[in-house]
Order: C-alpha cells, then structure tokens, then sequence
C-alpha cells in the first residue's frame, strides 16, 4: 500500500517507518526540511498548509499522521492549536477528497488517562477536561482527536491510537524523554505523588503498523505496557543510573505553590525555571491505563 506519513522524523516516526517499509509499503513523508530517508520518498510540506496536504496525499490509499510538537510551555499553545488541530483539519479534509483508505492517528492516552486520584482509564472514559484543560499539548490533543472521530463520522476511516509515554532508543529531540533527563541531572528535588503509564516506543510502533488492518475505525486505542507509581519509576532508574531517587515528600499543594514561585522568579531573571509549574501539577496525577 502507498502510505503518506507525517511526522516521519520524530520518536515514534522514525521507529515506525523501518517497519513500514520492511512490511513492503511504499511510504512517502511530509517534511518541512530536505531530508534523506532509507527507502522513502520524502516531499517538503507542512500540515497547516491545504496545497501541502492535498499534494502529498496524491496517489496514497493510507494515512499516518504522526506530527505533533510534544511541549508543556504555555507559550507554546497556539502552536500546538495550529499545529494539532488546524493541521488535522486540513490534512483529513485532503484525505477524504484524495480517497484514503485507511488513517492512523496518534493521538496520547493524555487525552483518555488523567486523573487527580489514582484510577485506571479506559477508552470508554470521557476526555478529562477539568483535570488538562490548563495544560495546552493534551487540550490541543483532545481538540485534534475530536476533529479525528468527527470525520471517521463523516465516513473517512479513521484510526486512533493513544499511547502512554514513550520510552526507549531514538528519542534526539528528548520529547519523552526529558523526565528521565532531568532524574539523571538532579533536577527532581521532590518525589512526585502520581504516577505513570508508558510502552516502548518499538512496542507501540508495531501496534501502529498492525492498526493499518487490525484497528477499529471510529475508535480510541490505549496503548500502555506498565503503570507504575513515580516513586517506582524513580527508584527503579536510579538503581538502573545508581542515582538516589527524589528523598523529599511534601503535600501537593505546597509542592505547587513553590513551583509557582520559582517559576515566576526564574522568568524575572530572564532564564527556563528548572520545573516548571505545570510539570510539578502534572506529576500529581495519575496517568494510568
């Protein structure tokens, strides 16, 4: 099958695509820079644009769309607006007129799994606005899965996946990553309440490959491989980094209090706060799946 991916550069992407092509689709990506892919035809595009879409769509029967900006700076949320959901829009719009076969979409279990007490989610879970809706990247993602399902309504066979955090080799741009980062700088003072889901990113790539033919149309799929509380997680890596894990345990309500007020402090003297806030509120909720 001829397959148009985006956001074939990314983690998930660029494990993704190997697979793609070994399974013998004839895969072409969308990228906004010149760049050089084993096997793959890669045209320069952008998503927000309606002319890119409708061109890299031409002669493709599947869709992957996998481009995302994975960010928890507020300033960022137009971008994410424009990026997530304008650009779905227009792509899927691009895929109904150019016939598309199938869809794939990657959303993230952040919009099914978030919550402020700990409980596992399923997809029959509605979206968890009281809890994300102050966090733009899972706001833009619940928006962006809406305007997906909406179009699966409309007829268009759409797919949706929602992985947990991903985790394992091939993370550059640290968009995953960057939690585990921070434990091995010691930059994670405090233990965090909460807790996580993740999947290896080689292991949620395979479940994207199998959607193609496998996935329910219309529907949101979990995936996760663990759910392990933050003191887990942490105590876990630092045995693996022979790091000693988060000693301090403080109420949540002071651990955010002083996120916010060293966050504003860090931003007065023109530099990134090491935590910010809305990191902190984060790590007091319960991601699990």
């Amino acid at each position: 099958m001829k397959l148009l991916v985006t956001g074939a550069t990314g983690f998930l992407g660029s494990t993704l695509v190997p697979l793609l092509v070994e399974a013998g689709h004839e895969v072409r990506a969308l990228v906004r820079s010149a760049i050089s892919l084993p096997g793959v035809e890669a045209v320069r595009g952008d998503v927000r644009d309606k002319e890119s879409c409708a061109r890299a769509l031409q002669g493709c029967e599947g869709l992957y769309h996998l481009a995302g900006l994975v960010s928890r700076d507020p300033a960022d949320a137009r971008k994410m607006y424009d990026l997530h959901v304008e650009g779905t829009r227009n792509l899927l719009a691009a895929a109904e007129k150019a016939g598309v076969r199938r869809v794939v979409l990657a959303s993230s279990s952040g919009t099914i799994g978030v919550s402020p007490t700990r409980r596992v989610a399923t997809e029959e879970d509605d979206y968890p606005i009281e809890t994300v809706g102050r966090w733009p990247y899972y706001l833009s993602k619940i928006y962006e899965e809406k305007v997906a399902l909406e179009a699966a309504r409309r007829g268009l066979p759409v797919v949706a996946l929602n992985p947990s955090l991903l985790l394992g080799p091939g993370d550059s741009r640290m968009s995953s990553t960057q939690d585990v980062f921070r434990f091995l700088m010691g930059r994670i003072p405090v233990m965090p309440r909460g807790g996580i889901s993740f999947v290896d990113v080689r292991d949620a790539a395979q479940a994207f490959v199998a959607a193609l033919d496998r996935g329910n149309v219309g529907e949101r799929h979990l995936l996760g491989a663990a759910n392990w509380e933050f003191s887990e997680f942490f105590e876990r890596l630092g045995r693996i980094a022979h790091r000693p894990p988060p000693l301090l345990r403080l109420p949540s309500p002071l651990k955010i209090a002083a996120a916010h007020f060293l966050e504003r402090l860090a931003r007065e003297r023109g530099r990134e706060p090491d935590l910010p806030q809305s990191d902190v509120e984060m790590g007091e909720c319960w991601f699990f799946i």
